[in-house]
Parts: structure tokens; C-alpha cells; sequence
């Protein structure tokens, strides 16, 4: 699948969001994820780690800590919402409730954390005018 997609099963592992060995590979979820990830330093953030890093700050943290995170990523913000959307569909059909519950959280509190996120303060946002 890794060739399809003109990528490689190393390239994928090196941005952190798999794991491979013995002829198998494995995409990381949410709870194989560090807790203290930050996105700003970061050089390769992939939309998957990101989802993935918002459902654990909302599991483990609460709205206001996703909100924070999102907010030092806020151009990924959109993607994040149709991954989770995605993989709550998939997830819903394949009959995997523990994975659809955890996408369906971070949907369900979508507007809560884009809210909290703003209250934060966008990265390299103006917050404000100082004449």
C-alpha cells in the first residue's frame, strides 16, 4: 500500500504515526502517543499524529487542553475534523466501537475545543492592535 501511495513503509515510520517489524506494519492510536507532543516542534506533523494527539488531550485532559493544542496547530484544524469524521464511519462499519467512540468524542466536542482554541490564542495570530 506504502508503494501506491509513492511513499514507503520507512518514510511513514520515520514521521512517527506507525510501527513496523517482522513483515508488519501497524499505525499508531491514540493512546501509543507521547503526552508531552508538541506540535511546534515538530517538523513533520502529520494530519494522522495530529488527530490522534487532539483524541488523547481530550481522553486524558478535557476540551480545554485539546483546544490548547489546536490552537498551536490551527491550520490543521479542518483536516483533523474529516480524518475523525472519516475513521468514525469506518470504524462504525467495520463494527470497531471502542475505535468509532473515540472519534465520535473529538466530534462531538469539535466546537468546544475550535472555541477553547480561540480563547488560547491562535500561533502567529494578532490578537490585537497596540496603537
Amino acid at each position: 500500500m506504502a508503494r501506491a501511495k509513492g511513499t514507503s513503509v520507512d518514510g511513514v515510520k520515520a514521521t512517527g504515526v506507525a510501527e513496523s517489524g517482522g513483515g508488519k506494519v501497524r499505525l499508531l492510536r491514540w493512546n501509543d502517543y507521547e503526552s508531552d507532543w508538541d506540535p511546534t516542534k515538530d517538523d513533520r506533523t502529520p494530519v494522522w499524529e495530529a488527530c490522534h494527539q487532539m483524541i488523547r488531550r481530550l481522553n486524558n485532559s478535557g476540551e480545554l487542553s485539546a483546544g490548547e493544542l489546536l490552537a498551536k496547530m490551527p491550520e490543521k484544524g479542518e483536516a483533523i475534523r474529516q480524518l475523525a469524521y472519516h475513521m468514525y464511519t469506518l470504524c462504525e462499519r467495520k463494527k470497531w466501537a471502542e475505535e468509532a467512540r473515540a472519534y465520535n468524542e473529538l466530534i462531538a466536542s469539535w466546537h468546544a475545543i475550535v472555541a477553547a482554541s480561540h480563547d488560547v490564542g491562535h500561533i502567529n495570530e494578532q490578537r490585537g492592535m497596540d496603537f
